[in-house]
């Protein structure tokens, strides 16, 4: 009786994963093992739903590399009773005889997939192949995870688009990004595309900043431009900002705040963009500077495009390598990379964050020089703009305000 093997996808689509699917399945298949896929990924196996087990052979993997989407689907989410939950998918992993299993996903996949592992007391080899558009996994050497370049440009594509329209149309756009809690692909396109401003989670280290804050860098990247007879622009917003603000400054904001089951504004929620068009538009309104902006949210359009070649043989790669990490060598309990050409492994109790107990999170280093150069090309308000008294006044003069009250009002903004 051939042993089994199990691929399964988790969180959110992202450009790549049929290419880990088709180059597992085939692999395995040549090394004598039956190939299942988890439809509906780990919900349907917190579901007890063993109809969810698809057969996969080399006729319905074939060709399918250069796809979007999964032809696995995935889910998220968690059960209302996670140990319950737990305890059915474990169930039915044994009751599909599953001996090896690839979960494909970011660091909540991940954190799955070592509880798995663990449960299993041997039973069932795990590995991980990183999946997410936002980048935040722990992979070294600036590695990427597959589906962020293809993410990315698409991100940019779609922004130089915008771009054209901002200059054609005399407007400013406000787009919002993937990035729940880092700025990799924010600063990714912003930094390609050539946005004229990107601001993410990582330049923020206050536990909460101010929306006004966020706001006045807005503002005053605008007012800059304006001084020099632009007025039009791009900003690119990464998502995660949301979660630094303060939701105290929205409680008497008008219109339909999201919240919880608790009634608290929800963050996560929260139309970053639109929020931050509105209170810009309205303070330069109040200084009779009329000008003309548009909220965008790009994410939902790069997650299932089709993997740029980049991508494409990325993720053969990693699937090649999670069959021969289980298979060949017989390991179990890792994440697996390639990486300067050569497959290796991290394993779990290396991802993981002692404090949190969850895996680790990669985020920008707003100290490195991959971002002071995306930085320096930015248009936004500076130190130097504030020690020049002549660039000063003119800028005070374009926003319709004293030197004094200028200074006043966006000096903080650069004091970080």
């Amino acid at each position: 009786m051939k042993e089994v093997l199990a691929i399964l996808v988790g969180g959110g689509p992202a450009p790549g994963i049929n290419g880990v699917v088709s180059a597992a399945t085939i692999e395995a298949i040549e090394h004598g093992k039956e190939v299942i896929g988890i439809i509906g990924g780990i919900n349907s196996l917190y579901a007890g739903d063993r109809s969810a087990a698809m057969k996969l052979t080399l006729e319905n993997v074939a060709n399918i590399e250069s796809s979007g989407g999964s032809i696995l689907l995935t889910s998220r989410g968690m059960p209302e009773n996670p140990e319950k939950a737990f305890h059915t998918l474990m169930s039915t992993l044994r009751a599909l005889k599953v001996r090896y299993l690839i979960t494909i996903g970011g660091e909540g996949t991940a954190y799955v997939a070592k509880e798995i592992e663990r449960a299993s007391k041997g039973l069932i080899s795990v590995i991980h192949v990183p999946k997410t558009i936002d980048n935040d996994l722990p992979l070294p050497g600036g590695l990427p995870t597959f589906g962020f370049e293809t993410a990315r440009h698409w991100g940019v594509k779609i922004t130089k688009n915008l771009k054209e329209d901002a200059r054609t149309t005399r407007r400013w756009y406000f787009i919002k990004t993937m990035g729940r809690y880092t700025g990799h692909l924010a600063l990714g396109i912003g930094k390609a595309a050539g946005a004229s401003v990107t601001l993410i989670p990582e330049e923020f280290p206050a536990k909460k900043t101010s929306f006004k804050k966020v706001a006045d860098i807005l503002e005053g990247a605008i007012i800059k431009r304006l001084s020099i007879g632009k007025d039009y622009g791009t900003a690119i917003l990464a998502e995660g900002i949301s979660g630094k603000l303060n939701p105290e400054e929205l409680e008497g904001h008008d219109g339909v705040l999201p919240r919880d089951e608790a009634g608290r504004i929800s963050l996560a929620r929260i139309d970053l963009s639109r929020f931050l068009r509105e209170m810009v538009t309205k303070s330069l309104s109040e200084r009779g500077i009329e000008l003309k902006i548009a909220d965008k949210d790009v994410g939902y359009e790069l997650r299932a495009a089709p993997p740029v070649p980049f991508d494409a043989e990325y993720t053969r790669n990693l699937g090649y390598g999670a069959i021969k990490y289980l298979v060949h060598l017989g390991g179990s309990g890792a994440m697996v990379i390639f990486y300067e050409g050569k497959l290796r492994s991290i394993p779990f109790v290396d991802m993981m964050d002692e404090e949190t107990g969850l895996i680790k999170v990669r985020y920008v280093d707003p100290s490195s020089e991959t971002y002071m150069v995306a930085r320096d090309y930015m248009f936004r308000l500076e130190k130097e703009d504030f020690e020049d008294a002549k660039a000063l006044q003119k800028l005070a003069k374009t926003a319709r305000m004293s030197v004094e009250e200028f200074r006043k009002r966006f000096e903080g903004t650069v004091k970080d």
